[in-house]
């Protein structure tokens, strides 16, 4: 079980630089694995700001990614939040770097990041129209 955010951070997203594989050097969203005993709202607050430095408040559900094939190291299925983020973006653990981005100008993105950016989009789109 996994966790990752799309977080919104001065109305730009929030992206790290994979230090890992699968997909070293890759644009990823922010998150990982669930630690026994631990809710995904709890690991998904830990690895954002693990990964990032930023304390994160959860918005909304984006939705649950289950594809067999969404990672290379085995069927892992994945809680996909919303948030918005606070603080100085720096990175920490599996992160090689954070960087914000405009929906716009998104990079390539590992995993199944860029479906999830996607159908995450009116969502997005509604909490920059109220910042």
């Amino acid at each position: 079980m996994a966790v990752d955010a799309v977080i919104i951070l001065n109305r730009k997203l929030v992206l790290i630089r994979r230090k890992n594989e699968p997909y070293k050097g890759g644009y990823a969203l922010p998150g990982g694995f669930v630690e026994l005993g631990e809710t995904t709202e709890e690991a998904i607050k830990r690895e954002a700001k693990e990964e990032t430095g930023i304390s994160i408040k959860i918005i909304d559900l984006v939705g649950i990614y289950s594809d067999p094939s969404r990672d290379p190291r085995g069927h892992t299925v994945s809680v996909v939040y919303l948030a918005t983020g606070e603080g100085k973006p720096t990175a920490g653990t599996d992160a090689q770097d954070v960087y914000l981005f405009s929906l716009e100008h998104l990079p390539e993105l590992a995993f199944d990041h860029g479906k999830i950016i996607r159908d995450a989009g009116d969502k997005i789109n509604g909490i920059l129209s109220k910042m």
